[in-house]
Order: C-alpha cells, then structure tokens, then sequence
C-alpha cells in the first residue's frame, strides 16, 4: 500500500486521489491552506484520512507561524482551527481531529509553554492521530474477519480502504484481513457515482494487493443480491449517530435496502472517532451537496445536456434496523446501538 498521507520534513504529502488509477501523482501541502484545498477538492478524502489531514494541517500551520507571541498565536490558532473545521461538514472525523488539537493545545498553552514549545505539541499530536489511525484500523480488520465465512463474496460501496485512512483502511481493513486468513473467494466493487471511488480507488486497492476483484455499476448491486452471489456487504462511515444511523457514501442506504430485503447481512466498519454521541439519529447529519460539475461530467467530458439541473448530495443516512454489526477498533458493536455505542464510548475512554 502506498501512503495516503506522510510528513517529508515539514511538508505535508498526499497521493491525489482524482487521478487514480491512471497516474501516481503527489501533492506536496506547506501550509494549512493548502491542506484546506486539499481536502475540499477531494485530493484526499475518506473520513479518517480527512481528521488525520487536518491534526497535520494545523501543525504545518502553526510550525511557520510568524506570531511573536504567546497570544498571537493563540488567534491564529484558532483561526486555523476553524478554517480546516469548515473544509467538510459531514465526516465527524475531521471535527473530533480538530477538537483533540485544541485539547492538547490548551494544556500545553495551560501549563505555559512558548509558541515554539506549542507547534512541536501540536506535532506529536497530529503524528499520533496519524498512527493511531492505521492500528485502529489494523484492528478493525482483525475484528471484521471474525464475520466473514470461508470463501466469502464480499459487495462494498464507495471506497474505505487505505487511500480513506491513514493506511489499511476500514471496510477494506476487514476484507485485507480476511483475506490474509484465505477467507476470500471474491469482492465486487459498487463503481460509486458520481466520483467513481469505487472504480477508481478501491478496485486499485484490491487489484495492487491480489484479490480478486469485480466493478458493478451501483445499480447492478440488486441483481446480485437476489442471485445470493453475494454473502455479506461491508462498508465504511463518515459519521455513526448515537442510534446507529449511519451516514455514508450515497447509495449506501440503497444498498442497505437491498441487502436487508435479501437477508444478507451488510456491516459498517469504522474507528470510534467515526462514532458521534452527540447527534441523536441520522435526521441530525448534516448531508454535504456538492458541485453539479461532478454529475454532468465525466473525466471532462460533459454527459448531461445544458438546461438540466443537477441534485448531488454526497452522502445518505441507513438507518440502524438495516445494519447487522459496526466494527470498531474495540470489537464489534451489535443493536441496540443506543445502549451498545454508549457502553463503548465508556470503555474506549477508561
């Protein structure tokens, strides 16, 4: 797997997602701006990789602050905090990301310490969130695995693998595993209009790493779910509400629909930091729409007739009664989810 996103010095390094698969280009972010550009327009993308970009955005920032004090700092900060905070408004990730960076921010400003001393806190906060991604999701791979029968055909939406992470990846974390312990016969891969993440991205995940691999147009999806060619579906997150409902890459509540109406099992796989105890159920996720651009035109070819216009929400809500389990990096989380997220929050944080 190639790295989604590394530090080289001080310089933050991204591969870019939108020219995948056809060329290997990286995107070199020297400020906090540009990891704001960054994120916006979908060099990197994936709600893990999003909060893990933003830790690292900050502490670029703050590193070539030109603030001669303390409290000037402090506003700037501040400043860059809410700049990254505003780049995406669905993935809880990112939010969680930018709080953690405040927290450490505050005790180090609480217990005195210069601006210098500040940027080399904010540093080691952003590298932890970084690796702390990639073995939080090497262990919900671990934990996913369980699930997966021997000689699994496995059906996955959008792309959560390594390119959404800091690295292995989340749904494709549980399918890298399961894998490992010979566990997989096959994987189908939604191409995921209208970004085309799972034709782009993750069948270059799976194709680079020797599983088998077939892209469907999303709605093929049914037919092969009444075929019963498929045994379970596994997906990511970019936000999990106290109830369980779970917001995704639009289709997903589709293709929950249709797994529940076949009775295959479909499993969210996700960090904790994807998990929002906050908002009560789906209707409280804020649904990102994104450019028309993205739906008329295809790799800059314009596909839709002038005059048309254009709906593009990036993401739905599934609700919770058609999610069979959550993987985390704590395990798996089975409903009620209202008491089960709780009891793992509780857990997660002792």
């Amino acid at each position: 797997m190639l790295p989604t996103i590394a530090w080289d010095l001080d310089e933050i390094v991204m591969i870019d997602q939108r020219k995948l698969p056809g060329q290997e280009i990286y995107v070199r972010c020297r400020t906090a701006k540009d990891v704001a550009k960054a994120i916006t327009t979908m060099v990197i993308r994936g709600a893990p990789a999003i909060g893990v970009a933003a830790a690292m955005g900050i502490a670029a920032g703050m590193k070539r602050s030109k603030a001669t004090g303390t409290r000037q700092f402090t506003v700037e900060f501040n400043q860059t905090c809410d700049m990254l905070a505003a780049t995406r408004p669905t993935a809880v990730n990112l939010f969680w990301a930018v709080a953690r960076m405040k927290r450490s921010f505050g005790a180090g400003a609480l217990a005195g310490e210069s601006a210098a001393e500040l940027a080399g806190r904010l540093r080691r906060e952003a590298d932890a969130i970084h690796d702390e991604d990639v073995a939080a999701c090497r262990a919900i791979g671990d934990a996913g695995a369980t699930v997966v029968p021997a000689g699994a055909r496995i059906l996955t939406h959008c792309n959560a693998g390594a390119l959404a992470t800091a690295g292995y990846g989340t749904a494709l974390g549980v399918i890298r595993s399961a894998s490992a312990q010979g566990k997989v016969a096959h994987v189908f891969a939604d191409e995921t209009r209208p970004f085309l993440q799972g034709a782009r991205l993750t069948a270059w995940e799976l194709v680079n790493d020797g599983i088998p691999t077939t892209v469907i147009t999303d709605s093929m999806a049914g037919l092969l779910l009444r075929d019963q060619k498929i045994d379970l579906v596994v997906v990511g997150a970019d936000r999990i509400a106290a109830n369980g409902d779970v917001a995704n890459k639009v289709g997903t509540y589709t293709l929950a629909m249709l797994a529940h109406a076949h009775q295959i099992p479909l499993y969210v796989a996700a960090p904790c930091s994807t998990i929002d105890l906050d908002t009560s159920d789906g209707s409280g996720i804020p649904i990102e729409e994104r450019s028309a651009k993205e739906v008329t035109h295809v790799g800059g070819t314009q596909v839709v007739p002038d005059g048309a216009t254009v709906w593009n929400p990036a993401f739905d809500v599934t609700p919770h009664r058609l999610i069979a389990g959550i993987i985390t990096e704590h395990g798996m989380i089975r409903p009620p989810y209202v008491e089960s997220l709780r009891s793992m929050a509780r857990g997660a944080q002792a």
